[in-house]
């Protein structure tokens, strides 16, 4: 790790004033559990870190008449477990209780979730968010069994964000503040696949600071499922977030968004035509959910994936189904 500047703001007015229009000069610090990581990697040295966790007014989780507002400093643990959230966004609960780490639970924030890199290896192992050599990709020919089964290129790396699926499913926006002025994001607009390594993955600019999460009321259903390979400290390999509105028994609209298969948040818009209009049964589900896969493209040793993107979509809608009205 380099040396950096370390700053302690206590006011969003304060952080912003601290950042910089080019990545690489300063960056902000709330829990982590990424950032410290890639640091210590030497894959990113940023000359200033600003640490936001001392603004209190980027922390809690308030309902309100719109929907609700989650502070970016709002651990996961505490997502997880928040009465309101619980209720009418259980999605949320279920992506952030999924985190098998009590550690990175207590201490990962949800904006750090949005925000984090991917965990792909040829990246963690500094060769580029692209995986790229003299011009080629190495991830299509080389180790790509965690890798991304929708999209062509060039990035096949997958969205490492856990709560990233529900808030597209469930229209969330992200408010984006920086020194000259504020900005409001939907969640599906900001995760962005790279076209060459002077991008990133997500709309951020590196003089804003994520503040809060808006999601809007909701009546629908919605279920986060999660496949992962064992219950440890791992990444999952498939997730799939639903939210159904209904009309009596029958499904008058839906989001199906498939998370850890392609380098953003993917909604599956054949799976929501596919359950437009019909009932919710085994059947129902089992066709959405090879509707969603469809048009997968696997890559040479994750074809599996194809699977269990089919498994996690059926079983989120029958876990919907179970809801109440």
């Amino acid at each position: 790790m380099q040396a950096f500047e370390y700053a302690n703001p206590t006011t969003v007015q304060e952080a912003t004033a601290l950042l910089s229009p080019q990545w690489g000069q300063a960056d902000v610090l709330a829990g982590g559990t990424d950032l410290l990581s890639l640091m210590k990697e030497n894959l990113h040295s940023p000359k200033r870190l600003v640490n936001i966790k001392n603004i209190k007014e980027l922390d809690g989780i308030q309902k309100t008449d719109a929907g609700l507002r989650i502070g970016a400093l709002v651990t996961m643990e505490e997502l997880a477990k928040n009465a309101d959230v619980k209720a009418s966004y259980k999605s949320l609960s279920d992506a952030a209780a999924y985190i098998p780490s009590p550690q990175i639970r207590h201490m990962g924030t949800v904006g750090g979730d949005l925000c984090q890199r991917p965990r792909c290896w040829y990246y963690r192992q500094g060769m580029g968010l692209l995986g790229m050599k003299d011009g080629k990709s190495l991830v299509q020919n080389g180790e790509n069994r965690y890798h991304a089964i929708f999209g062509s290129g060039p990035a096949y790396f997958v969205s490492a964000s856990s709560l990233g699926p529900a808030l597209v499913a469930l229209g969330a926006k992200v408010k984006l503040v920086s020194a000259s002025g504020n900005r409001e994001v939907p969640v599906a607009n900001f995760f962005v696949v790279p076209q060459n390594e002077n991008q990133r993955e997500i709309a951020l600019k590196p003089n804003e600071i994520l503040t809060e999460i808006i999601v809007p009321k909701t009546s629908a259903r919605n279920v986060t499922y999660e496949i992962r390979q064992k219950e440890a400290l791992d990444w999952p390999m498939v997730t799939a977030s639903v939210a159904l509105q209904m009309r009596g028994n029958a499904v008058s609209s839906a989001k199906v968004v498939l998370g850890h298969v392609a380098p953003k948040p993917h909604e599956a818009t054949a799976a929501e035509k596919e359950l437009a209009g019909k009932s919710l049964s085994a059947e129902t589900a089992e066709a959405a959910a090879k509707a969603a896969v469809a048009d997968a493209s696997p890559l040479s040793q994750n074809a599996y994936k194809v699977t269990l993107a089919r498994v996690a979509v059926r079983r989120a809608l029958l876990e919907a189904a179970k809801q109440k009205a």
